[in-house]
């Protein structure tokens, strides 16, 4: 038996979901084996889940959104990095009630890939989702090296606001380690850069961006990536218009200047989990998160485990908070059955509440259905 879920996103974490369905399956056949391996796509958590696989768990001191100090971690293992940049510059990294969509900055991102390359990291894999900023990876850039000036002279503002002040870019200063370090851009969004798909567009209203910031936003980011053409040639405006430019408020577009190769977060995060040995020795998977809906089919953990799942002809039962995906649509994502939470408890928020518990309840479904 393999539990690989990610997490219920509010309530329980991917390493808990493991233990309450593994404690629940227990119940009902106790001794029953069974591994766990947390996943994550490349969004928060990401971290968490390789430190789960074995990783060490690395801290270290960065510049948070708005700049002031924060405690961010990386996992490293065998010269391998997993770098989350939620870590440093995700939205839970803002106080309380504040959203800054035109001024947080990506600069403690940068930190962190440079403590990877400080602990002598040759594979980074830098996982990006759950930003709380738009600034095309600027801030990441000048964290490793590069220059943004305006016409003064002077570095423009942090943020994705302050680039609509850019006169020049020079990126001849970046860490010349980043050229012999293999760079892996994990995400599960495929969007561009700018224009009605792009970052502001379509990210930048939960980050606290009005029509006018939105607007504001994508004018600025065009206006970097022509900057950059001008500094490092045509590929800046093929990097802008790339799948996954547009991940993290632009900050893959960033990664892409820095050499990154675009992967979806989840097949890399398996990769690297060691998700092809532990599904070898299973004979069933269970596999979730918090909600299974429309947006797990497009690269979410639970359908990059079923698909890999199918592909060795292991079957796949999900475990979650909320159901929005008719059995046909699960089957064909090669998912067999799904558990929501409420099937056992019907009042959402209790669900919600006490998470574990009902999990666990879920759990003994699942063991009697298929081990009994």
């Amino acid at each position: 038996m393999l539990v690989a879920a990610d997490k219920f996103k509010g309530s329980l974490t991917a390493v808990e979901v493991a233990e309450r369905v593994t404690a629940g399956l227990r119940r009902v056949v106790p001794d029953l084996a069974v591994e766990a391996l947390p996943v994550a796509d490349g969004g928060d958590g990401t971290v968490a889940a390789a430190v789960a696989a074995g990783f060490e768990r690395r801290v270290v001191r960065v510049a948070g959104p708005l700049g002031d100090e924060v405690t961010a971690a990386f996992a490293l293992r065998e010269g391998t990095a997993v770098v989350e940049m939620a870590e440093a510059s995700g939205l839970q990294r803002l106080p309380a009630g504040v959203l800054a969509p035109l001024t947080a900055s990506t600069y403690g991102s940068g930190e962190l890939v440079r403590a990877a390359l400080d602990a002598g990291a040759r594979t980074i894999v830098f996982g990006v989702g759950g930003s709380a900023t738009t600034d095309g990876g600027a801030g990441m850039l000048s964290a490793l090296g590069a220059r943004f000036t305006g016409g003064d002279g002077e570095p423009v503002a942090p943020g994705g606001g302050g680039l609509a002040d850019l006169a020049s870019a020079d990126l001849s200063g970046l860490d010349p380690r980043l050229s012999g370090v293999e760079l892996v851009l994990a995400s599960d969004v495929d969007n561009p850069l700018t224009g009605p798909t792009g970052a502001p567009a379509v990210y930048g209203p939960q980050k606290g961006a009005s029509a006018s910031d939105v607007e504001a936003l994508d004018a600025a980011l065009a206006h970097f990536a022509k900057v950059l053409e001008e500094t490092v040639g045509a590929r800046a405006a093929e990097y802008a218009a790339s799948p996954g430019a547009g991940a993290a408020g632009g900050i893959g577009f960033g990664a892409m200047l820095l050499g990154a190769r675009f992967r979806p977060g989840i097949e890399v995060m398996l990769d690297v989990l060691g998700f092809a040995p532990a599904l070898e020795r299973a004979d069933l998977v269970i596999t979730g998160e918090g909600s299974l809906d429309e947006q797990t089919l497009h690269g979410k953990a639970p359908a990059g485990v079923a698909a890999a799942a199918r592909a060795a002809g292991k079957e796949v039962v999900a475990v979650c908070g909320r159901l929005a995906l008719p059995p046909e649509v699960l089957g064909r994502a090669g998912i067999r059955r799904a558990y929501p939470l409420t099937d056992v408890e019907p009042d959402v928020a209790k669900c919600i509440a006490d998470a574990g518990p009902v999990l666990e309840r879920v759990a003994e479904r699942v063991a009697r259905d298929f081990l009994g």
